[in-house]
């Protein structure tokens, strides 16, 4: 992909996914994800309504009518983005792969964190830390991670959730609100996650596709593992090959839910062909 392409998508997924965070999740965001707490402001004359809690006798007392305090939230909250780009990722079989919807998705996320005047970070992983983006403010470098996203090459194919939420843990010393995207096809990682959750504000998107959750009777198949790169040839046509990868496939999306479910944070599943602007204000929503 040239200069020229990775530009025209990068201000295709800019305008589509701004226009989501003005109109849609800008509101949502700001109101699930509260700030440290309310700093002073201002002080101005009493209106019919305020709370007089909130009366500054000592400027009542100088100008011989009631004024108040006025208080604002301060945010100055940072949004991190942890996404998987290992092999499992670059699969689709609807309009587009997980790794575009994964794109798509933390654009809307950074746009939103951006309209709040909130800082965003990036980590890329595979099984070990491909690319590491302080946090940082304003659109300008919100574009710079939509590009890292598009045309990143990872060095690895395969995942190592476990080690991102170190990483995440070393490198966040403050609190922070945290995204993973993954297919999370993985494990070991509930304890690890459990201590990260215990300091940020952590939700793991599952972005699959329709076709990961069972193996079709198409009868003796060439198959790839997209992380490992081995080669094998199965029999679909077998009840018992697809009964197994049912049962693998299950354990780990219910290892996904109950790790999350159990460290306190927040989690929801996607499919590639469904809408991901409903699954996500349905999150907020219920968040707030």
């Amino acid at each position: 992909m040239d200069t020229k392409e990775i530009l025209k998508k990068v201000r295709k997924i800019e305008i589509k996914t701004r226009r989501l965070s003005d109109h849609i999740f800008g509101g949502e965001y700001h109101s699930t994800f509260k700030g440290r707490g309310m700093t002073f402001s201002e002080v101005r004359q009493y209106q019919f309504g305020d709370d007089v809690r909130n009366i500054d006798w000592n400027v009542t007392a100088r100008y011989n009518e009631p004024y108040v305090k006025v208080f604002e939230e301060e945010r100055e909250l940072t949004m991190m983005l942890m996404v998987d780009v290992s092999g499992s990722e670059f699969f689709g079989t609807e309009q587009q792969f997980k790794n575009e919807i994964i794109t798509e998705i933390a654009a809307t996320l950074a746009f939103s964190a951006t309209q709040n005047n909130d800082k965003i970070g990036l980590i890329l992983f595979s099984d070990d830390i491909e690319l590491y983006i302080p946090p940082k403010k304003g659109r300008s470098h919100v574009l710079r991670i939509i590009r890292e996203l598009i045309e990143f090459q990872p060095k690895s194919k395969q995942t190592n959730i476990a080690e991102a939420l170190k990483f995440l843990r070393n490198v966040m010393k403050k609190k922070a609100i945290v995204f993973m995207m993954s297919d999370f096809i993985a494990e070991d990682y509930k304890q690890t996650l459990k201590i990260a959750a215990g300091k940020h504000d952590i939700t793991g998107i599952r972005i699959y596709d329709k076709h990961e959750e069972n193996i079709p009777n198409l009868g003796m198949v060439n198959m790839q593992d997209e992380e490992s790169g081995e080669l094998m040839l199965v029999n679909t046509s077998s009840k018992k090959v697809r009964q197994e990868y049912v049962k693998f496939y299950t354990q780990k999306v219910g290892y996904f839910k109950d790790s999350f479910a159990k460290s306190g944070a927040g989690s929801l599943s996607c499919r590639t062909d469904e809408s991901y602007v409903k699954k996500l204000l349905g999150y907020f929503k219920t968040r707030g």
